[in-house]
């Protein structure tokens, strides 16, 4: 394995310029949007996804009081990859894509880290629909704690006000699944589905905005398609039956036990003050590895289970979902079979199993259970999906994974 000594890194990493430095305002010292609107223009998005709990109101969660170590070794590890006929390093990824950070933890050890843009990694950076999976663990350990009864009972047996009314009616785990059915286009182009929605959830509260989606496509539990929508009403139906705030069930049950160092925050709708289920969470680097370690133990920590292992597997093993949810068989938005999804998680294909939080404009959790390994990766792309405005984010970002992954296994 080859290593080189962190000082040369960090000079190098200095010395390179990150892409696209003048369009996202670094003479202006990346400024914090004023508002939501500002918040994902190209001149405000650095300062605003290390700074979003500043523009909109959030609710906090402590830290634990026992933080877990995260150990850092004298030298970092020199990550190689292919991609597209070259042969690249980790510091040509930084050039080469609007990365904010990149972390890779094995055995529980800090082995490279990666900065952009000023980022550091004690900045709170947003999660956006990495927080899907964060609200499908805190529906696990309700589960666990007999909160909620089963995942095949409907989201209206526990937010009656739903009653009736299609996502109400869906059982929770075919809102976990991406599957209630509903017709609802989810593509960023600031004129779908997911757009309407957040502007009812800002104007007339979540409630009203979940009892808004009234037409079915499909079947439900059929048929994957992602929307936001759902993961909304998970957060409704996680508060009724825990009968507490998701920044306070989260932060109890999951923030706390995996050791986080640092408070993170959810953000708030201004209207109810409900939380941003579907991607409004902020948290430092450190411990989103923090997490993803957590996960890539079966849910212990120093020796307890923060979650169930059967809960995890039932949440990120291709096998234990429906043959249409697996990689390689389910479509996504993108026509694309690459990856599969599990419970508010993204499964990906390979020898073993391996999932992935994954959140727009390139936040990005990525768990190997078998190596131990975690990486975590923030980002600003020039586009929400990472690969539409041509520079390929998402398609070299996993090029990079798979260099990570050949340092200690198979792919």
């Amino acid at each position: 394995m080859l290593g080189y000594a962190l000082p040369a890194l960090l000079a190098a990493a200095t010395a390179a310029a990150a892409p696209d430095e003048d369009v996202l305002n670094r003479d202006a010292g990346y400024p914090v949007g004023a508002n939501m609107a500002q918040a994902y223009q190209q001149r405000y998005m650095v300062g605003s996804f290390s700074a979003m709990d500043s523009i909109d109101p959030s609710c906090a969660q402590a830290p634990s009081d026992d933080p877990l170590p995260l150990e850092k070794p004298a030298s970092q590890t020199q990550f190689h990859y292919r991609f597209r006929g070259g042969f690249y390093s980790l510091d040509d990824y930084m050039q080469h894509q609007r990365a904010t950070s990149v972390v890779v933890i094995k055995d529980g050890r800090i082995v490279a880290e990666r900065y952009n843009y000023g980022r550091t990694a004690q900045m709170r950076m947003l999660s956006n629909s990495m927080a899907k999976t964060i609200v499908a663990l805190g529906l696990m350990k309700a589960l666990e704690e007999g909160h909620i009864r089963s995942l095949d009972d409907r989201a209206q047996d526990y937010v009656p006000a739903l009653s009736g009314t299609l996502y109400g009616g869906t059982r929770i785990i075919n809102l976990m699944r991406m599957a209630s059915g509903a017709r609802f286009v989810e593509d960023y182009s600031g004129h779908d589905d997911q757009a309407r929605f957040v502007a009812v959830i800002r104007k007339q509260g979540t409630l009203q905005a979940a009892q808004g989606i009234t037409e079915r496509a499909y079947p439900e539990g059929e048929h994957f398609n992602y929307e936001g929508a759902q993961t909304a009403v998970l957060g409704l139906v996680l508060e009724a039956a825990t009968k507490k705030t998701l920044c306070a069930w989260i932060g109890e049950k999951i923030w706390k036990p995996i050791g986080a160092q640092a408070a993170s925050s959810w953000l708030l709708n201004p209207v109810d003050s409900v939380a941003r289920a579907a991607g409004g969470f902020n948290a430092t680097v450190y411990d989103y590895a923090r997490l993803g370690m957590m996960l890539a133990a079966d849910g212990v920590v120093r020796g307890q289970a923060v979650i169930s292992r059967e809960h995890l597997l039932d949440m990120t093993d291709a096998s234990r979902q429906p043959q249409a949810f697996r990689p390689g068989s389910m479509l996504d938005s993108h026509g694309s079979t690459y990856f599969g999804y599990g419970l508010q998680t993204w499964i990906m294909p390979g020898s073993h199993r391996r999932f992935a939080l994954l959140g727009i404009y390139g936040q990005a959790i990525f768990v190997d259970p078998d190596l131990k390994l975690v990486v975590v990766h923030t980002g600003v792309g020039k586009d929400a999906s990472g690969d539409a405005s041509g520079n390929h984010f998402g398609l070299e970002r996993d090029a990079l994974l798979r260099g990570i992954v050949a340092e200690y296994g198979k792919w």
